[in-house]
């Protein structure tokens, strides 16, 4: 059973994920926010980890770089509901940003649960960091 890391400071976002990842037959350690993720990394492996971009103590990009300086082995999905750019906007593509971090793949929320799972199943198959993509 794929052990899956869910860290999200938000109660509602990460006991969703949680329900529905269990569902799917995933085994799922969710943490509150970056401290008590790092602390569940270092208790056990991981096969995939699903970490939210902005959260309190972790500013910015911080607990990207640092979740996945700690396990560059795991797949790190990145999740933000912050703003993103576009062609009428100039702010930063915070998600872009968060693959050159190290993550291998990027959810925008809100995100439906196939894009969650198809996300997860991606990491899980291995595929390469040349696949790097966002998901819908």
């Amino acid at each position: 059973m794929p052990r899956i890391l869910v860290v999200d400071d938000d109660p509602m976002v990460g006991a969703t994920i949680e329900v529905l990842l269990q569902r799917q037959g995933f085994d799922v350690t969710l943490a509150d926010g970056g401290e008590t993720g790092l602390a569940a990394l270092e208790a056990q492996p991981y096969d995939v980890m699903l970490v939210d971009i902005f959260m309190p103590h972790m500013r910015g990009f911080e607990s990207i770089r640092i979740f996945h300086e700690r396990a560059p082995a795991i797949p790190l999905i990145a999740m933000s509901g912050y703003a993103f750019a576009s062609s009428a906007s100039p702010s930063p593509d915070f998600l872009r940003m968060a693959l050159e971090l190290g993550a291998s793949r990027c959810l925008r929320k809100p995100f439906t649960p196939e894009a969650l799972l198809t996300s997860i199943r991606e990491c899980l198959a291995g595929e390469s960091a040349k696949d790097k993509k966002e998901a819908p």
